[in-house]
């Protein structure tokens, strides 16, 4: 790459035998214009790169230089961006009564404390975002080049309390523009964030009535429980769920799946799995899911990884003389079924022993009991001294993405040299899970 200043349009690589490599564009140059039309950001880019032939200007050495290339319809150029957006990243302009980033602790990376609501990142990687802060001319572009499906931050339909739960007095028209996305045939997803006191009870029924007269273009609506750190001083005073609660969220879930399943052939309205955990209620079945659609959301992951484990326990020889211990490392939530699925090996591997270790999380408070917000902090004082056999598996949820970094800076190495253990990162799949339990 050349010695020129990046911009948000520098070209940071291009993938071998790509149409790009092949016309003769290099990494360094600097995208200017696709048939003579100049880029705002990676909206256009997508749109203006989808034909089968395409003049492509770039600036190199500070001389503009336009490529003829030649590709199939609908292919990627090979190209990747010093700016994954070719523009500068949006952060949030609300202030919203549960988020989780002003709960967090003092003296983290800064990347952690950046708010972002960037609509272009509910396209790329499934982001969901509030839409407060996007002009009707933006939406109109989304629009236009039909861009989809959108995951949305809906919280609440009702105009004044979704005010307050985003405390931003722009908020209360997320049903029409919602409509105006419908009404151009798009598809949706939804999210309710559920603060107890706010936004459940008889709000939430209203939520959910509004949101379903959306479908078939909002295809599903998650609700998801607020996540409460120690680190709340001076912010709206929330509650968290306890059994009772999450008990009654779930049987207003279903009722209106059921209501739902008669509209629209689908369940549509779908609780994460921490509700099921948290009612001690076993996990509905596969097909309630609708092809997971909300998996990346927390919903039906757990359902997900049983019928995974159990289709590849089926097809599994058994291993009598297989005699190991492993250790399992999760959140306090989710261990007993972790207990109870690492559990049904028993028949196959009778001499392999598996220890799950639940992590209480001191680093963010004890309230926080998923897995994915485990610290390799507390990971390893919490696992010192004790016996955890051949291997310590952990799930990839607990590092930042493509990394072995804990959200705490700590890396797996650290782990393994303070445990003196191998780590296995163990991926979601129930069949990645059973090959990291049974191998050697």
């Amino acid at each position: 790459m050349s010695n020129q200043k990046l911009t948000s349009h520098t070209i940071r690589s291009v993938s071998p035998d790509s149409p790009a490599e092949t016309a003769g564009i290099q990494a360094g140059d600097i995208l200017v214009a696709v048939g003579g039309k100049p880029l705002i950001d990676i909206f256009d880019y997508h749109y203006l790169t989808d034909e089968e032939e395409l003049a492509v200007t770039v600036e190199r050495d500070g001389q503009p230089i336009t490529f003829s290339v030649e590709k199939e319809y609908g292919e990627d150029l090979g190209l990747s961006f010093a700016s994954g957006l070719l523009d500068d990243y949006r952060s949030c302009r609300n202030a919203c009564v549960f988020c989780f980033i002003d709960q967090m602790p003092p003296g983290m990376r800064d990347t952690l404390y950046f708010k972002d609501d960037d609509t272009r990142l509910s396209f790329l990687q499934g982001n969901y975002v509030t839409l407060t802060n996007m002009s009707d001319e933006e939406l109109d572009r989304i629009i236009s080049y039909r861009l989809a499906p959108i995951n949305i931050s809906v919280q609440a339909t009702e105009p004044e309390l979704r005010c307050k739960l985003l405390h931003n007095r722009f908020a209360g028209d997320i049903l029409e523009k919602m409509q105006k996305i419908a009404d151009a045939d798009l598809l949706m997803n939804a999210q309710i964030v559920l603060c107890k006191g706010l936004n459940d009870g008889a709000h939430l029924d209203k939520s959910i009535e509004d949101l379903l007269a959306l479908a078939p273009q909002l295809q599903s609506v998650s609700v998801v429980p607020v996540g409460l750190t120690k680190f709340r001083e001076g912010l709206y005073p929330l509650e968290p769920f306890a059994k009772d609660d999450a008990l009654a969220v779930l049987s207003q879930i279903e009722h209106w799946q059921r209501k739902a399943l008669v509209k629209t052939g689908l369940h549509f309205i779908h609780a994460s799995d921490e509700w099921y955990l948290l009612a001690e209620r076993p996990l509905p079945a596969a097909e309630t899911y609708d092809d997971y659609v909300q998996l990346e959301n927390g919903v039906g992951m757990m359902r997900l990884m049983t019928e995974e484990f159990t289709e590849a326990l089926s097809h599994m020889r058994r291993h009598p003389f297989l005699k190991r211990k492993k250790t399992v490392a999760c959140g306090v939530l989710p261990a007993a079924f972790m207990k109870d699925l690492t559990g049904l090996l028993r028949k196959k591997c009778p001499r392999l022993r598996v220890q799950i270790c639940p992590i209480v999380n001191h680093f963010f408070g004890e309230s926080i009991t998923v897995s994915g917000l485990v610290t390799g902090r507390d990971l390893i004082e919490q696992l010192k001294n004790k016996d955890l056999g051949h291997s310590l598996l952990i799930p990839s949820n607990m590092l930042r993405a493509d990394s072995e970094v804990f959200l705490d800076d700590v890396t797996v190495d650290d782990v393994r040299k303070s445990l003196q253990v191998r780590v296995d990162i163990v991926k979601s799949s129930g069949n990645d899970f059973l090959k990291a339990l049974v191998r050697g």
